[in-house]
Parts: structure tokens; C-alpha cells; sequence
């Protein structure tokens, strides 16, 4: 992880980039303090558009590699069995007293 200074990182900001697209990381200090970190991104590969919009509004946190198999797979509304939700919060609440 390599570590510049404020004045560095503005004066050499398209050679900083060049070397976190090649995945390294970056921590940008002021007067020797960490202030910044320029990190790569997530992959995306395998993540769902909706899960990306989601991470975009700040609802989630993308994973740190790439996820195997269905991630973030929405089931289909859950069947009734003709009874209200509300008649089987309360019929489960009795069942637990």
C-alpha cells in the first residue's frame, strides 16, 4: 500500500489512478495523517442490476470478490394458504403464549 501526501496525490492524480487500476491501493495522508484511501472497485460480474442500484443509493454493500453462484436472488411472493398475515401473526403469537 503506498502513501502520498495531499500536494502529491493532486499534482500526479492520473498516475496515482493508472496504478489503483492496476490494483494497487493508494492512502492519501495531510500532514502525515491518513485522510483518503483510493481503493479499485468491486467486480460486478455475477451481481444482479438491482443489487447495483441498491449499492449506488448506499442500501448495500457490494461484496469484496466476486460472488459464486445466484447472489442476491429474490424469491417469488410467497404463496397464502388463505389466511391474512395479519391472521397468522396473531394465530402465532397465541400459539407462543
Amino acid at each position: 500500500m503506498k502513501s502520498v501526501p495531499v500536494s502529491v496525490a493532486k499534482n500526479n492524480l492520473s498516475a496515482l489512478l493508472r496504478e489503483v487500476r492496476g490494483g494497487s491501493t493508494v492512502v492519501i495522508t495531510d500532514r502525515g495523517v491518513p485522510v483518503a484511501q483510493l481503493t479499485p472497485p468491486a467486480p460486478t460480474a455475477g451481481i444482479t442490476p438491482a443489487a447495483i442500484e441498491l449499492a449506488q443509493r448506499g442500501r448495500l454493500v457490494l461484496p469484496q470478490r466476486a460472488p459464486e453462484g445466484a447472489w442476491l436472488t429474490l424469491p417469488a411472493a410467497i404463496p397464502t394458504v388463505g389466511a391474512s398475515a395479519v391472521a397468522a401473526l396473531l394465530a402465532e403469537r397465541s400459539e407462543s403464549l
